[in-house]
């Protein structure tokens, strides 16, 4: 190997991951058809190591699959869906046109929407994801320019469900929906060596409204393929192994059934 080869080796991280798990499969999975091999006979010393890592695969699959572990897809996640400036009337959604979020509260909803408590973890999570689509995404204000006041929550049910709490068994969703309602803040000076003054609003600007709604994600597809995949795998796997035995013993009542007429003749 050359000089350039050895530094490509050495200094790229996606070269030397390849070669790790391509050495990682030859040590590992090679050892066990070799020894096999030795045994059973190449096609099916290969039959049987691919029996065992296909098996192996669909129980660790289904293991990620149930604890959202090992090989994940994208989290769950909120996606922006509208930002509105003023009054909820000028929404092009018709989720929230006209309707008067503010006067929800906690327990009591306004066109099925109920404000979220600010030690709730759901309001930092909805806040959080309003300020990347507001400073990041859409640009209308940029960090320290607005302060967020509520936050509403929509939708969101599981179902089926049995009776009224059991929901272990839902695999379906409705919608859900969040809106925050963020306002600008009276500009302060930052004094150097102190704290930041507190964030006021400024009751003379309009409210703004983010709009988004709740991406589910695919955290559990990636570990859901590789158990139904390596699933097939292992059961054509195992009924081949079973055909082949079937055949064996088939062959073997065969030639015992020959013996004695060969032996008479």
């Amino acid at each position: 190997m050359t000089n350039a080869g050895l530094l490509a080796v050495s200094w790229s991280p996606e070269i030397r991951g390849i070669i790790v798990v391509l050495i990682g499969i030859g040590v590992l999975c090679g050892s066990v058809y070799g020894i096999l091999t030795t045994n059973l006979g190449s096609r099916l010393g290969f039959l049987v190591a691919l029996s065992g890592l296909t098996g192996w695969l669909m129980m660790m699959g289904i293991v990620w699959w149930v604890y959202g572990i090992g090989l994940k897809g994208n989290d769950p996640s909120w996606k922006g869906i509208e930002v509105v400036g003023g009054s909820l009337n000028n929404a092009g959604s018709d989720i929230v046109r006209g309707v008067d979020v503010t006067s929800a509260t906690v327990t009591e909803a306004v066109d099925g929407w109920l404000a979220v408590a600010e030690d709730n973890p759901a309001f930092g999570q909805a806040t959080a994801a309003s300020d990347d689509v507001l400073v990041n995404q859409t640009e209308v204000f940029k960090a320290g320019d607005y302060k967020s006041l509520a936050v509403y929550t929509k939708g969101g049910e599981r179902w089926p469900k049995i009776g009224n709490s059991i929901d272990f068994l839902a695999f379906r969703h409705t919608p859900h929906y969040t809106l925050v309602e963020v306002q600008p803040v009276i500009p302060s000076l930052q004094e150097p060596g102190r704290a930041p003054p507190t964030a006021t609003p400024d009751p003379t600007k309009q409210p703004t409204f983010v709009l988004m709604e709740r991406d589910l994600g695919t955290r559990r597809q990636p570990a859901v393929s590789l158990t139904l995949g390596a699933g097939l795998l292992f059961a054509l796997c195992c009924y081949t192994l079973h055909r082949r035995d079937q055949t064996l013993k088939a062959n073997v009542e065969e030639a015992k059934a020959l013996v004695p007429a060969r032996v008479s003749t």
